[in-house]
């Protein structure tokens, strides 16, 4: 008598049944050396500037329906991809090839009393959910992150991309699959409805982590509804402190830099803290550098005070404009009596990802750095630097604001987690 093993797969939905596919997917990466995964990430590379054409005639009906629907031109061109954008993002595939593998590594290891061999391993997570905005170039860098790591990818963009998405998609899906690995590593999460959304965030037992990209709107609905385990990333409510100490000149370049750089970023900064020792000159000299720079000032008492005299309009400040991420050419500014101030008023008001002191004083630097709690602190440096690349870990998946698993900038390793190998000798306990 021949046993059928039967599966419930038939009966789940097409998001379950793509969750289904993903986990016999990962089990199949898990195993797999460096080189295998390597030449995967080449041909996807390679596919994506072979196939351009392809890409951006997809991507085409997406930026049309844009326009037709009013979007923004800042959101459209974020959603727009071009020839040399592909060639930019295929060259980043390529870099991430250079990287480390982190499976396999070892993070810790001894020889126990007893004879046995403990080793502590990176392992994958198995299968990670991404859910983010309308910016294609996502999509592959998700999807070339989680093959390196060892994991199977679900993508859930936007609506706004999912012609471009699905041309991605089928591009990186045809060049796993002819280097020899299973398509299904790489799927679009089927739907461009909300349910499909809740569904993969309701999936768990079948997705193994969920990490969603994007603004402040996407990332607190899928923390407080998913049942499958998140790692918070994005908003950046990023502060800059000019202590009593600080060289002013030095000051106002880091300022300006960290805020007008590229202020759509979360690691752009949003409040600037100025001590009142050094206000009366700095305060001038930021308002023109601001100004110069296309920012509009949002400042309390001092800094309305110190616009007037110089000539440079302000904006009164709200209770709102603390607790707001513009990602606009908008800073909320206000004059504190001291460094504990300066804490106090970031601990209040911080989504934990990057705060700065500016100052010469190096106990006041350390205090600083001690008090704040962040993902990162920067001592006179801009707020940009919280970043993968800039920290030498190449791509990143993105940026964890919570504690637990993952803070900062998620490269390779933060896509592994660990598990123990214990070799023995006929030991028993």
């Amino acid at each position: 008598m021949t046993s059928v093993t039967t599966t419930p797969f038939d009966d789940l939905s097409p998001v379950l049944q793509a969750a289904y596919r993903a986990r016999a997917a990962a089990a199949e990466l898990a195993p797999l050396p460096r080189a295998a995964k390597d030449d995967a990430l080449l041909a996807i590379a390679d596919a994506l500037e072979v196939r351009t054409r392809e890409i951006i005639e997809a991507n085409a009906a997406d930026i049309a329906r844009a326009r037709e629907a009013g979007t923004s031109d800042t959101v459209i061109d974020r959603l727009t991809l071009t020839p040399e954008r592909i060639r930019v993002i295929a060259s980043d595939v390529r870099d991430i090839v250079a990287l480390p593998d982190p499976v396999g590594e070892v993070v810790r290891g001894s020889t126990l009393p007893n004879g046995l061999e403990l080793r502590q391993l990176r392992v994958p997570l198995g299968v990670v959910g991404i859910i983010y905005e309308g910016r294609p170039n996502v999509t592959v860098d998700a999807a070339a992150l989680c093959l390196k790591s060892g994991n199977a990818v679900l993508l859930r963009g936007s609506s706004s991309a999912y012609t471009s998405n699905t041309a991605l998609v089928r591009v990186l899906r045809d060049a796993v699959h002819g280097a020899g690995l299973p398509a299904d590593a790489i799927q679009l999460v089927p739907g461009e409805s909300r349910e499909s959304v809740t569904e993969l965030m309701r999936a768990r037992g079948m997705v193994d982590v969920l990490i969603p990209r994007g603004g402040a709107g996407l990332i607190k609905t899928v923390v407080e509804q998913s049942t499958v385990p998140v790692i918070e990333t994005g908003t950046g409510n990023c502060h800059v402190y000019v202590d009593e100490r600080a060289d002013l000149d030095l000051a106002v370049d880091i300022l300006v830099n960290a805020k007008a750089q590229r202020p759509s970023v979360c690691n752009a900064a949003e409040t600037v803290l100025v001590h009142r020792e050094v206000a009366d000159e700095f305060l001038p000299k930021a308002l023109a550098a601001l100004r110069d720079a296309g920012v509009t000032v949002h400042g309390d008492e001092a800094w309305l005070k110190a616009g007037a005299a110089a000539g440079v309009e302000v904006v009164p400040a709200t209770p709102e404009d603390w607790e707001t991420e513009y990602l606009s050419y908008d800073i909320a500014a206000a004059v504190v009596d001291s460094l504990d101030a300066a804490v106090g008023h970031i601990r209040l008001w911080s989504s934990g990802h990057t705060e700065a002191i500016l100052t010469t004083d190096t106990r006041a630097a350390r205090r600083f750095v001690a008090m704040v709690d962040a993902a990162a602190v920067m001592v006179n440096a801009s707020t940009r630097f919280t970043d993968g690349s800039e920290f030498g870990f190449g791509a990143e998946i993105g940026i964890s604001t919570q504690k637990l698993h993952a803070r900062g900038p998620m490269g390779l390793p933060e896509l592994t987690s660990t598990k123990y190998v214990v070799t023995g000798d006929g030991h028993i306990r």
